[in-house]
């Protein structure tokens, strides 16, 4: 019974401790080191832009959410280049799961 308990404990940590972005991105001096996840060639593009004109370090993070995506930031990335990339998402291009269903 002991076993089970335990079991469970571990398996609602893995859920919702766990972080699982859809997208993490890390950037070097505005270059782009590595990227994980599903990155949309338009919003790669213009990241990339974006740190060529004001190099940037840092993880950008995109997770999904009940109400659309969800974007966060190192602390390592000004609060102008953060805007700058906000204004550049493209929230269309990750839609959660659930809206693709119907009734």
């Amino acid at each position: 019974m002991l076993w089970l308990l335990l079991v469970a404990a571990i398996a609602i940590f893995w859920l919702i401790g766990v972080d699982r972005p859809k997208l993490k991105a890390e950037f070097r001096d505005g270059e782009l080191a590595t990227y994980k996840g599903h990155f949309p060639a338009g919003f790669k593009h213009n990241c990339l832009e974006i740190g060529h004109k004001t190099p940037f370090s840092g993880v950008v993070k995109v997770y999904s959410t009940r109400n659309g995506a969800r974007l966060t930031f190192s602390k390592s990335i000004p609060s102008k280049v953060q805007q700058r990339i906000r204004n550049v998402f493209p929230h269309q291009g990750f839609k959660n799961d659930s809206s693709k269903k119907s009734a």
